[in-house]
């Protein structure tokens, strides 16, 4: 019968009563070791290299074993003498054994075969691993506070453990499932938790795994006040108004990675370095260390980039982040690419209490796309605060427009815009979802001769939902509405408040901004709104997966008199380390048309 068991931090292993299991570690580090001074005695008796041939299955241990076997490591090696030789060859079956234990083979039958051909030394090594070991039973137990104070929390431990009775045994696999359950304990009440005990009994015969893992929760943490290290150019002042922890708060750590979302959101700071205390006997209002490193007061940034809704584009910003002595941020941005170009200045206050920022900007864009050409100038106050999960915004924007098309003289718009903005994210991965859903909503309103030319309200909602299917495929859903309510026309209301569809955002198979209404071949933009996708995406591996999809919607002026323009089409997808990427062909049902795409990230 194998043991493997570990109390607290300590791991041992044996077997039976007979000699200990030779821990694969200190093996390997005693047999470098042995090798460096065999090989500096005896380096004037060297040899040819030798070749190692491993045959066995499945393919994952013959690579474990080619990567990690002595003989195998030093097979390139010209200086090998006659006894190092003969000692590697000694010490292969031992260390074979000690390697395939970890993915739970503990009935090897190895067979090693040295001949000489052609003057060069050849060294086959046969592996029979035998049957891989399953684990038949786990017991996971719980002592301290968390068996009657927080049986959820208990659950959530129980849940985080990654293995399961009739799952293959291996060491690495042992050790993550007791890292992920200890660390679910932590995350909450718990920051003190550690491994009472563990073990794993290994029966031979009948190829079985036993497990067995005792965690102690210690007491339950509370949050004490922040403990501020690094600010030299920005007042502290700052990490405590987005701080959303109060003290006496049960410890947290979706609590401590929000105050690290929301210091890391402001421009003051390149890094953010967040420690909280685990001493056992010092439980309650314990401290929070912040370490920040600030950004210098000025930077550039810029970039290049491609999509083929816009085609090339360059953009670029400066900041300078003391304003008036006082920590103001003011900056300057711009983009150009093929259809628009903008400008932006802004100048905000620094984050007040519980991190809501006032700015005012002033902006200016001019888009030239389906033979419609739209200046719009914008400039206001407005009043943000960024959460974990939800985005928070309230202006007063001033927008003047006007509007070039094919026919007629050019029409200038103007409105003054109180409204608000509300923006949730609900998802198990920020960069890769496999689950959850986005929500944006915006609400707003003008009125007649108050700086306005038409009355008007405006709504509009987009949002997306991600339904997984089984392990690795998913359905995404997407909708989108808007609407522009008035008693007259579109005439008077700023072209940039209106809508229109298409794109690889929108609906794929036609044009951006290329639905809406067709005026002698100018695509206006529109009162109303709507567009939906459905999109299933099949994944081959972690990085790589298909997607086919159907796209539909419409912009019109008239409800009673709109056109829908459906799109079919499929996909690559790649998780990218910089983020997602969609490459996608879609036919346009209505213009029999196709058209790629070409996407970075998530369109939200």
């Amino acid at each position: 019968m194998w043991r493997v068991s570990a109390g607290g931090k300590r791991l041992y292993a044996a077997r039976g009563t007979s000699r200990p299991w030779r821990n694969l570690r200190a093996w390997l580090v005693a047999g470098a070791l042995v090798l460096m001074s065999v090989l500096t005695a005896s380096e004037a008796h060297a040899r040819d290299a030798y070749r190692v041939d491993v045959n066995t299955s499945p393919r994952s241990l013959r690579k474990l074993l080619e990567a990690h076997l002595d003989i195998a490591r030093f097979a390139s090696r010209k200086d090998i003498s006659e006894d190092q030789f003969e000692f590697l060859v000694t010490a292969t079956p031992q260390q074979v054994r000690d390697l395939i234990a970890t993915e739970g083979y503990f009935s090897p039958v190895i067979r090693t075969d040295v001949r000489t051909v052609d003057g060069r030394r050849e060294v086959t090594i046969n592996v029979d691993p035998g049957p891989q070991t399953t684990i038949s039973s786990i017991s996971l137990s719980f002592r301290g506070p968390v068996a009657t104070e927080d049986p959820e929390q208990e659950h959530t431990a129980r849940f985080a453990f990654t293995l399961h009775e009739g799952d293959p045994f291996s060491q690495g696999g042992w050790d993550d499932a007791k890292s992920a359950s200890l660390k679910a304990l932590q995350a909450r009440r718990y920051v003190a938790a550690k491994i009472y005990h563990s073990e794993a009994l290994i029966d031979p015969r009948t190829h079985e795994a036993s497990l067995s893992v005792t965690y102690d929760s210690g007491p339950t943490f509370t949050m004490g006040p922040l403990e501020v290290s690094g600010t030299r150019r920005y007042p502290e002042q700052i990490v405590h108004n987005v701080n959303p922890i109060a003290v006496g708060d049960i410890y947290d750590v979706r609590r401590v990675a929000e105050l690290q979302r929301q210091l890391q959101n402001t421009p003051y700071y390149a890094s953010v370095a967040i420690d909280v205390g685990n001493d056992p006997e010092k439980p309650l209002e314990t401290p929070i260390q912040v370490k920040v490193s600030e950004y210098p007061y000025n930077s550039f940034r810029g970039g290049v980039g491609y999509s083929t809704d816009n085609g090339p584009q360059v953009q670029g910003s400066y900041s300078y982040l003391n304003t008036f002595g006082r920590a103001y941020p003011f900056s300057i941005t711009g983009r150009i690419d093929q259809i628009q170009r903008f400008g932006q200045i802004q100048l905000s206050m620094p984050p007040g209490e519980r991190a809501w920022v006032n700015s005012v900007l002033a902006s200016y864009t001019s888009t030239d796309v389906s033979n419609t050409q739209i200046y719009s100038a914008r400039a206001g106050v407005q009043r943000t605060r960024t959460s974990q999960f939800i985005d928070y915004g309230y202006s007063i924007l001033y927008y003047q427009d006007r509007l070039t098309q094919n026919v007629g003289p050019p029409t200038t718009s103007r409105a003054l815009v109180p409204s608000w903005i509300w923006t949730r994210r609900n998802t198990d991965d920020p960069l890769f979802p496999r689950s959850g859903n986005l929500i944006h909503v915006e609400a707003g309103f003008a009125i007649k001769n108050v700086a306005t030319d038409q009355t008007f309200i405006r709504g509009y909602a987009r949002g997306q939902q991600y339904l997984p299917i089984g392990q690795r495929d998913l359905i995404l859903l997407r909708a989108e509405l808007g609407g522009v309510f008035t008693s007259g026309g579109s005439s008077g209301i700023p072209a940039s408040l209106l809508f229109r569809a298409g794109g690889s955002n929108s609906v794929r198979g036609y044009s951006f901004q290329s639905i809406g209404n067709n005026v002698a071949g100018s695509v206006l933009p529109t009162k109303y709104l709507i567009t939906g996708s459905t999109e299933y995406q099949h994944w081959f591996n972690r990085s790589w997966g298909a997607a086919a999809f159907f796209d539909i919607g419409t912009a019109t002026d008239t409800w009673g008199e709109k056109v829908f323009y459906p799109g079919v089409g499929v996909g690559a997808r790649w998780r990218s380390p910089v983020g997602p990427i969609n490459v996608d062909l879609a036919y346009g049902i209505r213009n029999k048309s196709v058209r790629p795409y070409l996407t970075l990230g998530i369109a939200f």
